[in-house]
């Protein structure tokens, strides 16, 4: 699901390490069309501060993914019924641009935006349905809502970078905002041919036409690119008309999972409808988890493939979105015993995801694999104002995650200076 548009999206592979990374594919894609040299200085608008502002979850530095690890922070709590401190609401909402719109981090929000900010619908998307959710920010949501209509590209899908060409992880999350601030996705038109966003997202979905075993899966944004894991677990949940948070279907609830249909002689381009896209693009994630061992793999280029838990934990959201129990429960064993250290390591983004997937599947999040995910996630900021249930000791133990590390903030140069075929490697996750 999903902010930039994700440059590397590896271990430790988290929502903010996505964001990274898919900002940077779609700089990258950017450059080729633009013919410009480069572009490494869109995806700061601020410099790293000298001290945390108040209010903000993790102990990293947030230019780069500041908005977005709040917002989901924001979001977990909330859906555990843990009252967030009003100084991290407070946080959030100030990053807010005039026109509606929010960067990945302004170190000073007094400071009017202007020609020079870097919008992003990806942060913009998270901080709605985080303050939609936490509700109060009604005006707030309104504006960002409005803001990423208006970045709308024109074939119903959107980029990180307005302008840029579409992504099935941009288009996934503004879906999901979309949802959560009360509007219907399927009414929500390009000025230009009136194409909707599932319209966008589908045409990111590969057919029987692909060779191997691609059907079904999405691409993260050139079309005739390999199958893409981030992208289908992603797209799956859009096309359902969800977003991050993702109500468990009950207990029991146990759907078959119904892969695209490849006939002799059926070549057709993918599904015919948002439903059945989701359906396919599940199918592609079981297959891919039971080769696997039931765990999504990725790789830095040039290394050996590792196990993906932030995918493994979008994936997991998919299948629950769909009603998958059997299939989602085999892939959430794994994450339960394989999980904690990647978290205690990456941070609020990380113990947010990991709620959000117990969330969906009706688990206890105060008992994942013998972590305390809420308490931990409460001690990587300010304490709330109210919560459920007291924290327990692992709190103490995961004071030390933040956002990203330096070196996942030097990965993003290196994959700027790589190029095409660096992006082609990287971000499409070649058959993962």
């Amino acid at each position: 699901m999903a902010p930039m548009a994700s440059m590397a999206h590896q271990a430790p592979s988290t929502h903010s390490v996505a964001f990274l990374a898919r900002r940077a594919a779609t700089a990258l894609a950017a450059v080729l069309v633009l013919g410009a040299a480069a572009a490494p200085a869109a995806y700061a608008d601020s410099a790293s501060p000298k001290k945390l502002p108040d209010g903000l979850y993790g102990s990293k530095d947030p230019q780069y993914d500041g908005v977005w690890r709040q917002s989901l922070a924001l979001l977990a709590q909330d859906t555990v019924g843990v009252r967030p401190a009003a100084s991290a609401v407070k946080w959030l909402a100030g990053q807010q641009c005039a026109d509606g719109s929010f960067t990945a981090f302004r170190a000073e929000p007094g400071k009017p935006c202007d020609a020079k900010t870097r919008r992003d619908t990806n942060p913009t998307a998270a901080a709605v349905q985080a303050l939609a959710a936490l509700g109060g920010h009604g005006d707030a949501v309104k504006k960002a809502v409005s803001w990423l209509k208006s970045v709308q590209n024109d074939d119903g899908g959107w980029s990180s970078m307005a302008g840029s060409p579409s992504d099935a992880n941009s288009t996934s999350v503004v879906i999901g905002a979309l949802a959560a601030a009360g509007e219907k996705p399927q009414s929500v038109t390009s000025k230009k041919g009136g194409k909707t966003p599932y319209d966008g997202l589908l045409t990111f979905q590969l057919g029987c036409a692909e060779k191997g075993d691609g059907h079904g899966a999405f691409t993260f944004q050139l079309k005739g690119a390999a199958p893409n894991a981030d992208a289908t677990a992603a797209a799956a949940t859009g096309a359902r008309g969800k977003g991050f948070v993702v109500e468990p279907a009950g207990k029991g609830a146990d759907t078959p999972v119904k892969p695209l249909s490849c006939k002799d002689g059926d070549k057709k381009a993918g599904a015919d409808d948002p439903a059945q896209a989701a359906e396919a693009g599940d199918g592609y994630l079981v297959a891919q988890l039971e080769k696997n061992g039931q765990h999504l793999l990725s790789a830095m280029p040039g290394a050996e493939k590792q196990p993906d838990v932030g995918n493994t934990a979008d994936a997991v959201v998919a299948l629950a979105a769909g009603a998958h129990g059997a299939a989602a429960a085999k892939p959430l064993k794994w994450l339960e015993k394989n999980s904690a250290d990647w978290a205690k390591q990456s941070g609020p983004a990380a113990y947010a995801q990991l709620v959000l997937v117990a969330h969906a599947t009706g688990t206890d999040p105060r008992s994942f694999g013998g972590t305390d995910l809420v308490a931990a996630l409460n001690a990587t900021g300010p304490e709330p104002a109210a919560a459920a249930e007291k924290d327990s000791k692992d709190a103490d133990e995961s004071k030390d995650g933040g956002g990203l590390g330096l070196v996942w903030v030097i990965g993003i140069g290196l994959a700027i200076g790589a190029g095409i075929g660096f992006l082609l490697s990287s971000r499409k996750k070649s058959r993962l």
